[in-house]
């Protein structure tokens, strides 16, 4: 057979596949309308999980896995927005890596806005001005991100999902590199590059600024000024890229919080991260009794970090993640032993792990 009659068959199955896609998003649109009726979410990232699943076992590695992971998530995106057209903040301006993680999370079928700072996140999902936000919460090679710990902490929003993104910084500025006299970007992505600009600008002024695009722009403005961002910055304001791949790290992951003002139910048959907040006396031990009650019930934690708590000098805030859910009966008996002795525990979500 000639090329002509592949793209005749390549054009039926547009059709075929158009025909499908059709359905697909009719049957969306009707369990929006239920999901709406019943005060439901209408974004459940515990079904995602499920869908990619069945997905990649039906697959059975005829297409490759990420292609279809991309091809379906522009597809329950369609689906989504034909349940209701939703509303996501975004840590701005445009290009930064916290709104290519929100797209990767949502698709390109939402409405996107983008945010002046983390707390303004938390502000207008807490208004209902924007249906979630995403927001960075750690980084693999610098930590944490503590003023999204911090609003956690004191917010009544929950943790509904998260997402991991991998992370390419690059040297983006309208000058050669013997001209650059400053960097600029966020606090994270300086960190993530240290020692590169130790090796190669060590005379050049660093200023922090809110935000990797930001940087970009200010890139823009003078050529003696570079920016560490992505090349979706540098495509997006114009600037060219002078280094690719400059982190220090080259597994560099940083993983990103949606919220959301009500916690989705929870789904059978799948595996959830939990996170919460706690508090404890000034007494010797107090930490080694905290920790203990999930190791009596075979709890994983998957991640531990202090903050000073802002009340009063030297006390502290314990971040915790753990494998599980909030409902299951081994973390029920984990936190009903924990009241008895700790002035705070506050539940920030439940999510699946992906």
């Amino acid at each position: 057979m000639d090329k002509n009659t592949f793209r005749e068959q390549i054009d039926s199955l547009d059709t075929q596949i158009l025909n499908l896609l059709e359905k697909r998003i009719s049957c969306a649109k009707e369990i929006g309308r239920i999901k709406l009726e019943k005060g439901e979410n209408i974004y459940v990232p515990s079904r995602e999980s499920k869908v990619f699943e069945n997905l990649i076992k039906k697959n059975a590695g005829r297409i490759d896995e990420e292609a279809l992971k991309a091809i379906y998530r522009e597809i329950i995106s369609a689906s989504i927005s034909a349940e209701k057209k939703l509303q996501v903040a975004y840590l701005g301006p445009v290009a930064t890596f916290t709104q290519q993680a929100a797209i990767k999370n949502f698709g390109s079928s939402v409405e996107y806005r983008a945010m002046h700072s983390i707390p303004d996140i938390f502000t207008s999902v807490e208004l209902g001005e924007c249906d979630y936000g995403v927001l960075p919460i750690e980084n693999s090679t610098e930590g944490a991100v503590f003023h999204t710990m911090d609003m956690l902490a004191e917010s009544k929003l929950m943790i509904v999902g998260q997402i991991y993104l991998k992370i390419e910084q690059c040297l983006i500025s309208r000058g050669k590199l013997a001209e650059i006299r400053k960097i600029c970007s966020k606090d994270q992505a300086i960190g993530q590059c240290r020692n590169w600009i130790r090796r190669n600008l060590p005379n050049a002024d660093i200023e922090y600024v809110e935000s990797t695009s930001l940087a970009v722009k200010l890139a823009h403005e003078n050529p003696e000024i570079a920016a560490i961002a992505s090349e979706v910055a540098s495509d997006f304001y114009g600037v060219p890229v002078i280094e690719k791949g400059i982190q220090d790290k080259h597994e560099n992951i940083t993983r990103f919080l949606v919220i959301g003002q009500k916690e989705p139910p929870k789904a059978e048959n799948v595996e959830y991260k939990t996170s919460v907040v706690l508090s404890l006396n000034d007494r010797p031990g107090a930490l080694c009794d905290m920790i203990m009650p999930f190791n009596r019930n075979n709890i994983n934690l998957t991640r531990i970090e202090s903050r000073p708590s802002r009340k009063k000098a030297w006390d502290y805030l314990f971040f915790i993640d753990f494998l599980g859910h909030w409902e299951d009966e081994a973390t029920r008996r984990v936190f009903k032993e924990l009241e008895m002795s700790l002035p705070k525990i506050k539940w920030l979500g439940s999510y699946p792990i992906k």
